[in-house]
């Protein structure tokens, strides 16, 4: 476990943690599961092809290829969605239309727009959202996820979300006080962004190899920002 001011990381399994939590311990979850797509090898898959295409100097910025994990085999069962709502009484969940069979319907839904047309993944991405409130859209571009990899480093994980969109989710869905949980870490943007607005957060991650990179981001982030 990394505890650094306001942020709690754990590397563990987020289920065996939240049957231990009392009911409604978090005001918000924000959580980003596995989609079931394989996301980590369609990555690679990508920036092969993207490599045979234009030769490996051009591989491109973005096209990071990953080590092959089973971690985005399948999404999370029943048992899983039924302990976060019991734990949490609010969810923001990324990659929520892979999940519709435990989602109820909601008018809340949020695209993040990556700003990016004609390009070879996703034009944007999907978060179901618990609250009612009107579709909102996020955009941010692949430029801008550029200058933010100077800020925040390099890529970790084959799903990495900016700290920009987490920043903007808490801005407008959580209160000050709230209590942040995530259960499914990954590259940690999500505690760069609590730190830096001062949410309490607690977040899990169960492969040892994202959540050290995860705890040494933020480490680094805050580092830089007691320099100024």
């Amino acid at each position: 476990m990394s505890l650094r001011g306001n942020i709690k990381l754990i590397n563990g399994d987020c289920m065996l943690a939240m049957k231990d939590m009392p009911d409604n311990a978090f005001e918000l979850a924000i959580v980003d599961p596995p989609y079931g797509i394989g996301a980590d090898k369609a990555q690679n898959a990508a920036a092969e092809q993207r490599i045979k295409a234009n030769g490996k100097s051009k591989a491109g910025r973005g096209w990071k290829q990953y080590r092959d994990t089973e971690w985005d085999n399948s999404i999370p069962k029943k048992e899983y969605w039924d302990e976060l709502f019991r734990v949490s009484k609010n969810q923001i969940v990324f990659g929520g239309n892979y999940m519709t069979d435990f989602l109820a319907p909601s008018m809340g839904w949020i695209v993040w727009d990556k700003g990016q047309r004609g390009f070879s993944l996703a034009d944007g991405e999907l978060a179901w959202t618990s609250f009612n409130k009107a579709m909102r859209i996020f955009t941010f571009a692949r430029s801008k996820a550029l200058h933010e990899k100077k800020d925040f480093g390099e890529r970790h994980h084959p799903t990495q979300k900016p700290v920009a969109l987490y920043k903007w989710l808490l801005q407008n869905y959580a209160k000050e006080g709230d209590k942040i949980l995530d259960t499914h870490l990954g590259s940690g943007s999500i505690a760069l962004a609590c730190y830096d607005l001062c949410y309490d957060l607690t977040g899990y991650e169960i492969d040892k190899e994202y959540y050290d990179n995860a705890c040494m981001r933020l480490e680094r982030h805050q580092a830089q920002g007691q320099l100024f």
